[in-house]
């Protein structure tokens, strides 16, 4: 993998650089989300990654909120990205940062690079800013109050903090270089005039810092040693120096950028979540077929599969895409020996053995999970009345179809042999009745060796069946045909989400609890939906099918 050394990545060998030399004493890392949305899952890979850092050198893990700007941010965010992390096990202790306290000293830093002559207070409109920035190809000019005095840039910023002026009318640049041919450096702002209630700090103040002179701060003041951020940031890293090196910070943290996490057919960006949420295509920042934490978390994904996931992807220095089937892979993984196997027929047809006794109920010792001994067996209730899979019977099937047919012989799971003697249909022509008879001597567990038959079914009991709603997930959108439309709108499947009614579980479900997990026999991992399950609905997400189109190095 890019940039490892004897397992080691690039970010633990600078870490490593940094002990050794003596250029911190101790690892202090963070992850400074802003609360402005919900998180997905490549914040996953930051949170795990810092977390892991500062576990691993035995250092200190800060959990920050980076709430610099009021307009995005609200307390709903706030509570959901606390949730999140918490879930991931990236364990914060007790205290939680906010940006937001250090207002104060963020101010008082403003003051002091006034004072040192390298801020200026700016009348420009962001039109004329613009204009005066230039380009990748041509230097921006200075502006035609970078030079104020000292005296007259103390007085103004101090009036925009008392409100003196209206919005936009003014802001406090750094002062840097306009010809910098990285266009960050050329007299960045650092302070705007916006009148908005914090969710907070409220009314206190009417000016805010940017991100660019916030951040640097903010690790500072926390002590923290190494600011690991996505590639983005790279161009950004510059002023992130120059801001602590001006401030005259002790042992200043130093900035290392690393890949971001794309995932093929998923969407991620804040603005088309949106979109989807208000057309009500999905059902809130959680819908299963998100990969935001908390629709990863409904839908049945575990914090050790994308830890797991976390660990293939590796940490490199070069952008490029993951194939969602490689999270599939870990939470099958993860699932395989945890997840008990039960029966649930999901497009249910009655069948019924016409010589087995009217009324009795005889019960059979299933293994719960075959690959795992552990997991111990259940009793399953078997009577004269039972549900398969429609797909499980036809009435003039191809060659090599092994299931249930007029004539024909199969094994219901873990009872009897039955064999197809009639069956009945409605009006349209549909199969509404499968008759069949059973031979008592061919009992699971009771040794018969006579006959083989070549296909075995799942089953359930009509007697103690359990109604549930099942949800079929795909892709919800498919990059092959392009992630978006020609006009920009985002390529929907149509077809993301399948909803199934009316299907029969067996009675070990009766018990299943929101966030629970299976394994329903040949249909995939299914979760019992923490949203929508009632004492009425008992409702299950689909987390991954049984087959694999990813295969492990």
């Amino acid at each position: 993998m890019e940039g490892e050394v004897s397992g080691r990545n690039f970010i633990q060998q600078e870490i490593d650089n940094d002990l050794r030399e003596g250029k911190y004493t101790n690892v202090v890392t963070r992850f400074p989300p802003e609360p402005n949305g919900y998180l997905h899952i490549g914040h996953a890979k930051s949170i795990l990654l810092n977390y892991g850092l500062a576990k691993e050198y035995g250092g200190k893990f800060n959990f920050r909120f980076d709430d610099t700007n009021p307009t995005k941010e609200k307390t709903e965010f706030v509570q959901s990205i606390i949730d999140d992390i918490k879930w991931l096990g990236a364990d914060f202790g007790d205290e939680v940062f906010y940006a937001s306290n250090y207002f104060d000293q963020m101010y008082d830093a403003a003051v002091k690079l006034i004072k040192k002559g390298k801020a200026f207070v700016c009348d420009l409109t962001p039109e004329e800013m613009r204009e005066y920035r230039g380009t990748l190809t041509e230097p921006g000019k200075d502006s035609p109050y970078r030079n104020r005095t000292i005296e007259e840039n103390l007085e103004l910023f101090e009036n925009m903090k008392n409100g003196m002026y209206e919005d936009g009318a003014k802001v406090l640049r750094a002062k840097i270089d306009m010809a910098s041919p990285n266009i960050n450096m050329r007299d960045p702002i650092l302070y705007r005039i916006a009148r908005m209630t914090h969710h907070n700090t409220g009314d206190k103040w009417c000016i805010y810092p940017m991100y660019d002179f916030a951040h640097p701060i903010e690790d500072a003041i926390e002590g923290v040693t190494h600011s690991i951020c996505t590639l983005e940031f790279e161009d950004h890293r510059p002023l992130y120096e120059w801001v602590v090196n001006e401030l005259e910070y002790p042992n200043p943290p130093r900035q290392i950028e690393f890949a971001k996490l794309y995932l093929t057919n998923v969407v991620t960006g804040k603005r088309y979540i949106k979109k989807l949420v208000e057309d009500g295509i999905v059902d809130g920042w959680d819908d299963p077929r998100l990969v935001s934490l908390a629709a990863l978390r409904r839908r049945g994904f575990t914090p050790e599969s994308l830890k797991k996931f976390m660990e293939l992807v590796g940490v490199t220095k070069a952008n490029g895409s993951v194939d969602y089937a490689m999270l599939e892979y870990c939470i099958r993984e993860d699932l395989k020996l945890k997840a008990n196997r039960l029966m649930a027929v999901i497009d249910p047809i009655k069948l019924i053995i016409d010589n087995y006794p009217e009324g009795q109920v005889e019960y059979f010792d299933i293994d719960n999970n075959q690959e795992n001994p552990d997991a111990g067996t259940r009793k399953v209730a078997f009577s004269r009345e039972i549900y398969i899979e429609r797909e499980d019977f036809m009435e003039e099937p191809p060659k090599k179809y092994f299931r249930l047919f007029p004539g024909n012989e199969v094994r219901l799971k873990g009872a009897y042999f039955v064999k197809c003697v009639d069956y009945k249909k409605d009006g349209q022509g549909n199969i509404t009745e499968i008759h069949c008879t059973y031979d008592p001597e061919t009992r699971s567990g009771s040794g018969f060796e006579g006959r083989k038959v070549k296909g075995t079914i799942h089953w359930v009991s009509a007697e103690s069946a359990v109604d549930a709603q099942v949800r079929l997930y795909e892709n919800i959108v498919d990059e092959e045909k392009g992630k978006l439309n020609e006009d920009g709108t985002l390529n929907y499947n149509p077809n993301s989400l399948t909803v199934l009614n009316n299907c029969k579980l067996e009675a070990a479900f009766k018990d299943a609890k929101p966030g629970d997990s299976f394994q329903f026999l040949r249909h995939g991992y299914f979760c019992v939906d923490s949203k929508d399950t009632t004492d009425e609905l008992l409702a299950f997400n689909r987390i991954v099918s049984l087959k694999s189109s990813y295969k492990p190095n």
